[in-house]
């Protein structure tokens, strides 16, 4: 009975491991397949890519990997139905209008949290899991955010904050923590009205404008599954009053075009930017190709865009008729 028990606990001991490394290779192999689907909605094939993410749902349903991503996915569709597409400030695109897609997106993010929350507590790949987490939690800000909640934004972005430090602490190689506390120090630092007034209700942690640059930038050179997404939040940020660095700006919107030439909002914000440079007639110029491009193209992307530019159009020429 010894010797059973002996081997009963040195069979524990060894598969513990095996566990352990089996759950962090899974989770490798479902980011190199979500590499596909991230490539996917970054071009505007937001449907194509929630395909990818839902398919890694079904391979690896413990993981949190292919519901946070589908969750991102369903993000950029509610940003395309709700946002301003034609105004490059990241913080300025409020629409207090739900859309047929939050619902979908609630759920799924719940999803999302609740994998991670069981992983942390069985002290599962640790790291990736305070990530996945808050990840969760810095889409659910994004949507507050579209919806101009600034209390709801600002809880969600405290708890985005704690995990991804935690995430960092842990890992320091985790670069793509670095896209939501650089977003999270950037707004915090220059929206000092609005914090004021959030800091005295939840005991909001402060920011740093300089630091929040930075991690951007980090993000957009070393992440794995959000370095584009740090490249349109980093491009925004530099349009803002409190940078005006219009040059960097248009080099970081031209680099996403080059690698996702299918999706029409980055020609959509050159336009934009080319008005804020003091160049109307370039800006008209790109609207109306962009205008062209997307005519009769059916998917959510094409049509939110194009609908964009057509209205930006109307304004300047109320006398004209656009397709």
């Amino acid at each position: 009975m010894k010797l059973l028990a002996t081997l009963l606990v040195l069979g524990l001991v060894a598969t513990r491991p095996c566990r352990a490394a089996s759950i962090e290779q899974d989770d490798a192999d479902a980011r190199h397949y979500a590499a596909r689907g991230v490539h996917m909605m970054m071009d505007g094939d937001l449907d194509g890519a929630a395909q990818v993410f839902q398919q890694i749902e079904q391979k690896y349903p413990d993981s949190p990997v292919g519901f946070v991503l589908e969750a991102d996915a369903t993000w950029w569709k509610i940003y395309f139905v709700s946002a301003n597409l034609i105004d490059p400030d990241v913080f300025d695109v409020a629409n207090t209008e739900s859309t047929p897609y939050d619902s979908h997106f609630d759920d799924i993010d719940n999803v999302a949290i609740r994998k991670a929350e069981a992983r942390i507590h069985a002290h599962q790949d640790l790291a990736r899991s305070e990530l996945y987490e808050g990840f969760s939690y810095a889409l659910r800000g994004r949507l507050e955010g579209i919806r101009d909640h600034d209390l709801a934004t600002a809880r969600a972005g405290k708890k985005m904050r704690a995990y991804l430090l935690k995430a960092l602490e842990l890992d320091p190689t985790l670069y793509d923590a670095d896209l939501g506390i650089g977003i999270y120090n950037y707004f915090i630092d220059t929206l000092p009205g609005i914090v004021k007034v959030l800091s005295k209700l939840i005991a909001l942690p402060g920011g740093s404008r300089t630091e929040g640059l930075q991690q951007l930038h980090i993000c957009a050179e070393k992440c794995e599954l959000t370095k584009a997404e740090a490249k349109f939040y980093l491009a925004k940020d530099y349009t803002r009053s409190s940078e005006k660095q219009y040059t960097v700006s248009m080099r970081l919107f031209g680099e996403l075009r080059k690698e996702f030439p299918d999706n029409p909002l980055w020609p959509m914000l050159i336009g934009s930017l080319q008005f804020r440079m003091g160049n109307p007639q370039e800006g008209e110029k790109i609207y109306r190709e962009v205008l062209q491009t997307t005519v009769g193209k059916d998917s959510e992307v094409n049509k939110d865009v194009h609908r964009a530019a057509r209205q930006a159009l109307e304004r300047m020429h109320p006398d004209q008729k656009f397709p």
